[in-house]
């Protein structure tokens, strides 16, 4: 569906198919990547069928269906521009099929919201980031093993670099006054998603 989805997206704007096939797997190489656990095609996977449970709630849907496949597109576990890099690539690839630049600097914004997560006065992007974080109150066994992929991804650090940093990472979670920004999200993953990352953090 994943391949699909995006494949009827780019062709809503070019009728050229090899371009679409190229963007294609320029997306399924960079989410493929070796050292990716976690930032995978099936965390995109996962995302998509959260928000198809909510598109009617959403303005844009096909910003935020750009914003899906180019938000972790550029992840580097040694570099703190992840998602900069990401929006820029987002843009160039939307400039090349000649998207209004309206719905580029939407998406690019999206994504840029995805490093700290906080309240946005764009309510799309509230659904976006709040879908992205939508793992964190999974039942605990999915959220575990989500915690093992993020872990593999920094498998370059030792435990005595990753915990006091991923610690921090929780912290900065917990600290929020709520972590799901709309109601539906909030009343779906909320009270889950806290006891889970206390519980991570007290394994740490």
């Amino acid at each position: 569906m994943l391949k699909e989805t995006f494949q009827e997206l780019v062709s809503r704007y070019t009728e050229d198919q090899p371009t679409v096939q190229e963007l294609w797997s320029e997306i399924e190489t960079y989410y493929s990547g070796e050292g990716r656990y976690y930032h995978t095609l099936h965390h995109l996977e996962n995302l998509l069928n959260q928000l198809i449970e909510i598109k009617p709630l959403l303005k844009d849907w096909n910003t935020i269906l750009f914003t899906l496949f180019y938000h972790d597109v550029i992840y580097d576990v040694l570099k703190p521009d992840n998602e900069e890099k990401s929006a820029e690539l987002a843009g160039k690839r939307m400039k090349q099929l000649q998207i209004p630049d309206e719905i580029i600097q939407r998406c690019k914004a999206q994504i840029l919201a995805t490093k700290s997560h906080v309240q946005s006065g764009d309510e799309d992007t509230n659904y976006f980031t709040d879908a992205d974080l939508s793992v964190l109150g999974q039942d605990w066994e999915a959220y575990a093993v989500y915690a093992e992929h993020v872990r593999k991804e920094y498998a370059v650090y030792p435990d005595a670099l990753y915990n006091p940093g991923r610690k921090k990472v929780l912290e900065h979670f917990l600290a929020m006054n709520r972590l799901f920004k709309t109601a539906y999200f909030y009343g779906k993953y909320e009270k889950q998603a806290v006891e889970n990352l206390r519980t991570e953090h007290s394994m740490l």
